[in-house]
């Protein structure tokens, strides 16, 4: 299948454990059975996203490191998921060593999106996976995307960490990637039960109007288990409220998708 131009999002926060391969594996998932292909490609040398799908980054041979290093193809990297549409480049162990092997490389903030721009033309919906710093792994994401996805977990600290992610998007829109855009921020861990979750939801739909999907990915147990089955929730248990939530948020990003070069920057 040929697309015109396919999508290609950052999901980002340099704060661990706010839910970015959670979103990143589950968001796939519910694109790819919506008939969307997707690619999910993870940069971030824990290798979360690669497990979660049930790839064991042990024994992947070749994937984003490789890549990027430039001793492997496009072909040689891209694995099959366990649902049709849903395609993976992995993470092996060796990603923990690029930022210091490509440290001499020219222009090596633009490594990643030289390597995977071409394949806009082959998914509707690309996603990179950053791992939770603001280093160059997530740089190198942050230049090859369209727009950037941020998690935000309901809790207080996680709006200090917001403020910084934010000036950090703008330097890199300055610096290397102009046409950068938001494409939402995402309320993760919710508990509609407690007061703080409401208070942090309130002031950041207040602070980014506009800029916060509508959808809310509640706390869940079978989010929480699935990536230990090497299965998104919806294989897992599609009837859970995780995986819901994250079907309705494909259905809500499916309908931005076709607006998404138009809109507001949102990045300031």
């Amino acid at each position: 299948m040929f697309f015109l131009s396919g999508w290609i999002i950052s999901i980002a926060n340099q704060k661990g454990g706010v839910g970015k391969t959670t979103t990143a594996v589950n968001l796939c998932a519910s694109l790819a059975v919506a008939g969307e292909p997707c690619l999910l490609v993870d940069c971030d040398p824990q290798g979360n996203a690669t497990t979660g799908l049930g790839i064991d980054k042990s024994t992947l041979g070749k994937g984003l490191y490789e890549l990027m290093l430039g001793s492997a193809k496009l072909t040689e990297v891209i694995s099959q998921t366990q649902l049709p549409g849903l395609h993976l480049i992995g993470a092996t162990p060796n990603l923990i060593g690029a930022e210091v092997e490509m440290a001499s490389a020219g222009k090596r903030e633009f490594i990643m999106r030289e390597k995977i721009v071409s394949l806009k033309h082959s998914y509707k919906f690309i996603f990179l996976d950053c791992p939770p710093s603001l280093g160059f792994l997530t740089v190198n994401a942050l230049t090859a995307a369209d727009s950037v996805l941020i998690p935000l977990q309901c809790e207080y600290y996680a709006l200090e960490g917001l403020s910084q992610l934010i000036k950090t998007l703008r330097a890199v829109r300055r610096g290397l990637n102009p046409s950068l855009t938001l494409a939402g921020i995402l309320l993760t861990m919710h508990d509609s039960r407690n007061n703080l979750s409401r208070q942090v939801e309130e002031e950041v739909r207040g602070h980014f109007k506009g800029f916060v999907f509508e959808t809310i990915i509640p706390r869940n147990v079978r989010l929480s288990e699935a990536p230990s089955h090497g299965k998104p929730a919806l294989l897992y248990d599609a009837k859970s409220r995780g995986a819901q939530s994250y079907l309705a948020l494909a259905r809500e990003l499916m309908g931005k998708g076709a607006f998404h070069y138009g809109k507001t920057q949102g990045l300031g």
